[in-house]
């Protein structure tokens, strides 16, 4: 089965992989702005995310195949690709198993190190509203219900944007909750050890996120020997978003 995607512009190909539990629409503003300099915007929903399809496995090693057989499916060589969080991991896999394929390598705010499981109370207030129909009879009601799970207000915006009408005008989720939630352990998981990748690679970081810290620097340069890792102020762990402009600027800079 193949991904699901939103493709714009033309020039040459440009990925992107959303972060766990978002989907390709989160990086829509961008990638007008990337499609505008001359790229071909390939935004891509993972498995289990948006409206790809829905899978019982789900781990790095199936999601780099996925991307795969995307590529081969679209004919896309020599790419840019750019993966957020989760997406960034599974970027860092692709590159080690595919690098014929990549021209440059972006990855947003994540390591190639194990991370523990963080996203319970997410999981647990979207598994409560899936549960309760009474909250899914507007957006602003999934928001309401949310609050008592998640005090943040942008991060219930982005996990909003999985709601959509079913054709009984009932809100419903995209993502495939129980797998992501019995599988939530995959998500951490750090780069297989002795893989590398030689091609260029820029790690940017939001300077108020601890998602990469000084000290995974020496692991990132083992792991990516051509790469440099910058960090994006005024931002978080969703840093396109919250300072789009330097994160575009960064970007294009990288890319010449």
């Amino acid at each position: 089965m193949i991904l699901h995607s939103s493709i714009t512009g033309s020039g040459k190909p440009f990925v992107i992989l959303h972060g766990f539990l978002g989907m390709g629409d989160n990086w829509k503003t961008l990638a007008n702005q990337f499609a505008e300099s001359g790229y071909e915007m390939h935004l891509v929903d993972q498995r289990n995310h948006g409206r790809s399809f829905h899978s019982d496995t789900f781990n790095y090693e199936v999601l780099a195949d996925d991307l795969k057989a995307y590529c081969d499916e679209h004919e896309l060589s020599d790419i840019i690709l750019l993966g957020h969080s989760m997406g960034g991991k599974t970027a860092m896999l692709f590159a080690m198993r595919y690098p014929e394929l990549i021209n440059k390598l972006i990855i947003a705010d994540i390591a190639p190190k194990h991370y523990p499981p963080h996203h319970q109370t997410i999981l647990e207030g979207l598994s409560a509203l899936s549960e309760n129909e009474n909250a899914r009879k507007s957006r602003g009601d999934a928001d309401t219900f949310l609050e008592n799970y998640i005090s943040d207000w942008g991060t219930r915006q982005f996990l909003l944007k999985n709601l959509y009408w079913q054709k009984d005008k009932t809100l419903a989720l995209r993502v495939n909750l129980p797998v992501l939630t019995s599988q939530v352990e995959a998500i951490g998981e750090a780069l297989p050890t002795q893989t590398v990748y030689e091609g260029e690679t820029l790690f940017l970081n939001g300077l108020k996120s601890d998602y990469i810290t000084k000290e995974d620097e020496a692991l990132i340069e083992a792991h990516f020997p051509n790469s440099e890792v910058i960090g994006v102020k005024n931002a978080g762990h969703w840093l396109h978003a919250e300072n789009p402009k330097d994160f575009y600027a960064e970007v294009m800079k990288f890319l010449g």
